[in-house]
C-alpha cells in the first residue's frame, strides 16, 4: 500500500469497512483497508448474530427501515448462504405484554409485505397449545398464543471475513493489526493520507490516497478527533451482552423473541448444541476495545430468562461463555438507548474525511454502496477523472458463496461431504468444514493432507490442523484469539474446545509465524484473558 497512491483508503475492518472495500473493488477502484485489531475484532464479532428483518422498527413506525432491511437480508443470504440461514422465530404473546394478538398479526403481515418475505417463509399465528408444542419450556401462565415468522441467523465474524476475502479477490488490499496514528494533509488542510503503525512489528508507514473513509465503528469519533472534526452529531456507545448455556441446562428447541418485563425485547436462540441469550442495551463509557459482561448484565439476563422459562432456574454457574459488544449509535439528545434510531449517517469534514456511523449488520451492503457513491461524487467534484464501473454488489456472491443461489447449496454440500469422506475425513469433520467454508471447500481439501501431517507435530487433531492451516494461509489469522474467536467462533460456542486445543494451536502458530518468546507469552496471556472474560464476567 505504501508503494503508490490509492484511490481510497478505508479505516476499519468490521462489516462496514469490508463492505466498502468490496463495493469499491468491484467498481475497479484502487482501494486499501487497515484494521487496528483483527478483522471483525470489534462490534462485528459481538452482535446477536442475526441478519434482522427489523420487526422491532415496525414497533417504532420506521416503515422505510423495515422495507430496506428486509430486502437487504435476502441479498445477504443469497450471496453467502453458507454463513447465513433462515431461522424460524417464535414470538410468544402474553396477557399484558407489549405485543397484543391482533396488533402482532397485523404487524407481522405488514412486515412480510414490506420485507418482501418469500411465500414459504410468511408468518403464521399460533394458538397457546401450538406455541407450547413449538417450545415446551415457555411459561404457560397468561400465554395467549404466538407469532411465528422468519429471521436469518449468521456468523457475523465469518460473514465479515468472507466479504473481505471477496474484496481482496477483486483487487482490494486489506491488512489487520495496522493502526491509523496520524492523518496527513497538504498545505490547504486537505487529507492526503494516513500514518499507519504495524501493531506486530511496530514499523510505521505513510499511506497515500485520494480519499479516506472512516468506517471505524465505535472508534469513528476517535478518528474524527484526529481530524479536528468531531462536531455536531457524535457517537453514543451502548453495550449489548449475550450469555451462552449448554443445551443440557437450557434445552431450547426453538428460537424465541420475547418481552422482558421492563419493556425491552430479547432473543433466546439454540445453536450448535448451545443456547444463547441476549441482549442488554446500556450506555457505555469504558474501554472501547474490551467491553465485558458485568455481574449486573448477567443478573438482568438471567432474571429475564427465568421469568419466561420458569422451570429452568438458571444461575450464574450455568453460564458457559459470554460476549459483550458495542453499538455505535448516533447521539440524540434525551433519548433512551433502545429508542435511538439504528440508521446510518455519513459526515464529510472540511479536510475531506468521509465518516460513516450508525447502521446495522443487515444493511452493510447498501451502506457500502451509498458510501462509495458519495466518495465518487466528491472525487469527481474535485476534478478527478475516474473510470469507475457501475457494478452493483447486489449479485456478487461473497467468498465461499458461489453456489449459484441458496437453493443449490444442499446438493453441493452433500457431494462435498462425500468427497471429504473419500479423502479419509470423518463425516462430522467433512460436514463441519463444508458448512463453514462453502465453495472454498476445494481449497480446504487441497491443503488437508499436508495440514493433517503438519498438525501431528503439534498434537493437533485433523479438524483443527485443517482449519488452522486454512486460517493462516487464506484468512490472515495472526494471533490465537483470531483463530479461536473470529475464524471459528469456538470461544463463544465451544469454549471447552479452546481449553483442549489452546497449547497445540499456540505452538503450531508460533512455528509458522516465527514468534519470539515474548510474543508467545503475550499471545498466550491475551488468549487466557479472553477465556477468563468469556467465562467469568466482572
Amino acid at each position: 500500500m505504501a508503494g503508490g497512491q490509492l484511490d481510497v483508503l478505508v479505516i476499519g475492518g468490521g462489516i462496514t469497512g469490508a463492505g466498502i472495500a468490496l463495493d469499491g473493488a468491484a467498481r475497479g477502484l484502487k482501494i486499501g483497508l487497515i484494521e487496528m485489531q483483527d478483522f471483525a475484532g470489534g462490534t462485528s464479532s459481538r452482535s446477536t448474530k442475526l441478519v434482522h428483518g427489523g420487526l422491532r422498527y415496525l414497533k417504532q413506525m420506521e416503515i422505510g427501515v423495515v422495507a430496506e432491511v428486509g430486502k437487504e437480508r435476502e441479498i445477504v443470504y443469497e450471496n453467502g448462504p453458507h454463513v447465513t440461514s433462515p431461522e424460524w422465530m417464535l414470538l410468544p404473546l402474553y396477557e399484558g405484554g407489549t405485543f397484543g394478538k391482533f396488533t402482532t398479526s397485523i404487524g407481522l403481515r405488514v412486515y412480510d409485505f414490506l420485507a418482501g418475505v418469500k411465500k414459504n417463509e410468511r408468518r403464521s399465528m399460533l394458538t397457546p397449545q401450538e406455541t407450547l408444542m413449538k417450545e415446551p419450556l415457555l411459561k404457560q401462565d397468561g400465554l395467549k398464543g404466538g407469532g411465528y415468522y422468519v429471521e436469518y441467523r449468521t456468523d457475523d465474524a465469518r460473514l465479515t471475513i468472507e466479504v473481505m476475502k471477496k474484496a481482496c479477490e477483486l483487487g482490494a488490499i486489506a491488512i489487520n493489526y495496522a493502526k491509523a496514528e496520524q492523518l496527513l494533509t497538504d498545505e490547504h488542510g486537505k487529507l492526503t493520507g494516513i500514518e499507519v503503525r504495524d501493531q506486530i512489528t511496530n514499523d510505521v508507514y505513510a499511506l497515500h490516497a485520494k480519499k479516506i473513509i472512516n468506517a471505524a465503528g465505535p472508534w469513528v469519533d476517535t478518528i474524527r478527533e484526529l481530524d479536528g472534526s468531531k462536531t455536531g452529531k457524535t457517537l453514543r456507545l451502548t453495550k449489548g451482552v449475550h450469555l451462552v448455556f449448554d443445551q443440557s441446562r437450557f434445552p431450547l428447541r426453538q428460537a424465541i423473541y420475547f418481552d422482558i418485563p421492563d419493556g425491552r425485547m430479547a432473543f433466546a436462540i439454540p445453536r450448535e448444541g448451545k443456547t444463547y441469550l441476549g441482549t442488554t442495551d446500556t450506555n457505555y463509557h469504558g474501554d472501547i476495545a474490551s467491553p465485558v459482561a458485568t455481574a449486573e448484565d448477567r443478573h438482568y439476563l438471567l432474571k429475564a430468562a427465568n421469568h419466561l422459562f420458569p422451570s429452568l432456574g438458571l444461575s450464574d454457574s450455568d453460564i458457559e461463555s459470554s460476549w459483550a459488544g458495542l453499538r455505535p449509535l448516533i447521539h440524540e439528545e434525551g433519548k433512551d438507548p433502545s429508542e435511538i434510531s439504528r440508521r446510518d449517517e455519513m459526515f464529510v469534514s472540511d479536510s475531506g474525511l468521509i465518516s460513516i456511523a450508525g447502521g446495522k449488520l443487515t444493511g452493510y451492503r447498501k451502506m457500502a454502496e451509498d458510501v462509495i457513491n458519495k466518495t465518487l461524487e466528491l472525487m469527481r467534484g474535485e476534478g478527478e477523472s475516474l473510470q469507475a464501473a457501475s457494478i452493483s454488489t447486489r449479485t456478487i456472491p461473497i467468498s465461499g458463496g458461489d453456489f449459484g443461489g441458496s437453493s443449490k447449496m444442499a446438493g453441493y454440500m452433500d457431494s462435498k461431504i462425500s468427497e471429504g469422506m473419500r479423502l479419509g475425513l470423518s463425516k462430522e469433520v467433512a460436514a463441519l468444514l463444508t458448512k463453514r467454508y462453502g465453495t472454498n471447500i476445494d481449497v480446504v481439501y487441497a491443503l488437508a493432507q499436508d495440514a493433517i501431517q503438519w498438525g501431528v507435530r503439534y498434537k493437533l487433531n485433523a479438524l483443527h490442523a485443517i482449519m488452522l492451516s486454512y486460517s493462516l494461509k487464506h484468512e490472515m489469522a495472526v494471533k490465537p484469539v483470531d483463530y479461536f474467536i473470529r475464524r471459528t467462533g469456538n470461544l463463544f460456542f465451544r469454549i471447552e474446545e479452546v481449553e483442549t486445543w489452546k497449547q497445540p494451536v499456540l505452538h503450531a502458530m508460533s512455528a509458522v509465524l516465527g514468534w519470539s518468546e515474548e510474543q508467545l507469552v503475550a499471545y498466550e496471556e491475551e488468549l487466557e484473558l479472553s477465556i477468563e472474560q468469556a467465562k467469568h464476567a466482572h
